[in-house]
């Protein structure tokens, strides 16, 4: 899918969300659809500032708030960096699969996990307000170099 068509769809989303999508917020969307991985949102501010020469670091994390609020971007605590998410029309369990060596971070939906993980948390008295599951280790591409 192509980055205006993502954008057509999340400013759609937003739209019946009530939410205001603004040009920034649409800025920091389009540049997290183009970056393939996550990405640190220091790293993003330096990106954007080629289309906003005056953001400042509170730009870019407000506008990251909000598409994680959103269910545009997840973060991935454990590099805290940011990634995009193309299912953000929907609710949906996510794993991530993190590489020490290349960064690349791959994004699973496996519903069996997520009960899994619930039904440990309800046995346990453990309401789940938030959750991030991220495994780290080494990508195929990387263990066939080594």
């Amino acid at each position: 899918m192509s980055i205006e068509q993502l954008l057509a769809r999340a400013a759609l989303v937003c739209q019946q969300r009530e939410v205001r999508f603004t040009p920034t917020r649409q800025n920091v969307f389009c540049l997290m659809a183009q970056h393939k991985g996550a990405i640190s949102a220091y790293d993003l501010l330096e990106q954007l500032k080629t289309l906003e020469p005056n953001a400042k670091p509170p730009t870019v994390y407000r506008a990251l708030d909000f598409l994680l609020t959103q269910g545009f971007v997840h973060k991935v605590e454990s590099l805290n960096a940011f990634l995009f998410c193309e299912h953000f029309d929907e609710h949906h369990p996510m794993q991530l699969l993190i590489c020490n060596d290349c960064g690349l971070v791959i994004e699973l939906h496996d519903a069996a996990i997520n009960s899994a993980f619930e039904q440990q948390a309800l046995l346990h008295g453990f309401a789940i307000i938030n959750q991030s599951i991220e495994a780290h280790g080494r990508c195929q591409q990387c263990s066939s170099a080594a």
